[in-house]
């Protein structure tokens, strides 16, 4: 058994570990709330523009739009989104192993466009080709940084370095519920969801139609698609910082609460040790008085 002064030692340092673990879990608190707030305001309407632009072009007819079709040559890209700390449960790990196990993304195949260092890092230790860093995004996401990552993005698209792009990021459900998540985000889907069926009828109520542009098809579609890229990925900041606060705080939270347990545990070892100690004492005391008389 461990000496008193062990135990001792033991339970000081966890006892300081836990007052860490409870003000990570505060500062963790109060960052959730905010980009809480954030994330259900913003929500709906990134579900609006994904909803509205597929819309579009599942009504839109015999246009003919390199954001429409998978490019002939180059790799497929992926916007992985993490975060810069770790101490958040398993937040980051999920989303790596979002895309490296998933055999639709091999090494030779795939280029990392990353969002927050973790994921940067471990990419890189898993063999891919990350080919820019955009980390400081993560920690006060605007819609600037959407734009950001979408210019680039786009670019290397329209040149051929790459023929499909993937959004990896964390939705956020709520508090305790987040998702790890893949959007593909070009070419951009046509394919429909499934429907209610209040929503059939609805929909079978409506103008069949087909889809005009003014301007043009092309000089509409220029304009539409990079909006609706940087909208996405701006509103998988916004989703992925929420989930990523809402993770650390639960690991604060149960490492708190295992730390208290451990302190606990370690308290009725050193009575234990304590009133064996006693005891010994006593016994020896008692000994001696005994040889003496």
């Amino acid at each position: 058994m461990a000496s008193m002064r062990d135990i001792k030692r033991r339970k000081s340092s966890i006892e300081s570990t836990q007052q860490i673990t409870k003000a990570m879990k505060l500062v963790s608190t109060v960052k959730l709330q905010r980009a809480k707030q954030r994330a259900e305001l913003s929500k709906n309407y990134f579900n609006a523009i994904y909803d509205t632009v597929t819309s579009i072009l599942a009504k839109a007819e015999g246009i003919d739009h390199p954001y429409l079709k998978t490019g002939e040559s180059g790799k497929k890209a992926v916007i992985l989104i993490t975060s810069n700390k770790g101490l958040a449960g398993g937040y980051n790990s999920n989303m790596i192993k979002l895309v490296t196990r998933d055999p639709e993304f091999p090494k030779d195949d795939t280029v990392i466009y990353a969002i927050g260092k973790k994921g940067k890092d471990a990419m890189k230790r898993y063999g891919y080709e990350v080919m820019t860093d955009y980390s400081e995004a993560i920690e006060a996401p605007n819609y600037r940084d959407g734009i950001k990552v979408t210019s680039e993005l786009l670019e290397a698209y329209e040149k051929g370095e790459i023929r499909e792009i993937y959004l990896a990021y964390t939705n956020f459900k709520n508090t305790v519920s987040h998702v790890p998540t893949l959007l593909k985000l070009l070419p951009v889907e046509m394919g429909e969801k499934e429907e209610t069926e209040e929503e059939a009828a609805d929909k079978a109520s409506e103008s069949s139609a087909p889809m005009n542009f003014e301007p043009e098809d092309e000089e509409a579609l220029n304009l539409i698609i990079p909006k609706y890229v940087s909208s996405l990925v701006y509103g998988a900041l916004i989703e992925a910082q929420a989930s990523e606060n809402g993770a650390r705080m639960q690991a604060m939270d149960n490492a708190t609460n295992n730390a208290a347990e451990m302190i606990d545990h370690l308290a009725l070892m050193y009575n234990r040790a304590r009133q064996g100690k006693i005891t010994t004492e006593l016994t020896e005391i008692i000994a001696g008085a005994d040889a003496i008389s």
